[in-house]
């Protein structure tokens, strides 16, 4: 039947797909605001925290949905 009409029996529904980004839905705000703080920070309060200006500046502009998975449990 799924044949028929185009579709996979094994291709993810849409609502899967969006029951599948939820988590990363929950933490994206949180995880934008952390990295705009990080891109703010001065060198010295980069130091403070073990990074340098390069580290800051790669972890800020990770896409919001690059985060650990514990994260998003």
């Amino acid at each position: 039947m799924f044949a028929a009409i185009g579709h996979s029996a094994t291709r993810p529904s849409i609502l899967s797909s969006l029951l599948g980004a939820l988590p990363y839905l929950r933490v994206a705000p949180s995880v934008a605001a952390s990295r705009a703080r990080l891109a703010d920070m001065d060198d010295a309060m980069l130091a403070d925290i073990g990074l340098s200006r390069g580290q800051a500046r790669a972890e800020a502009a990770r896409p919001i949905w690059d985060v650990p998975a514990n994260w998003r449990a």
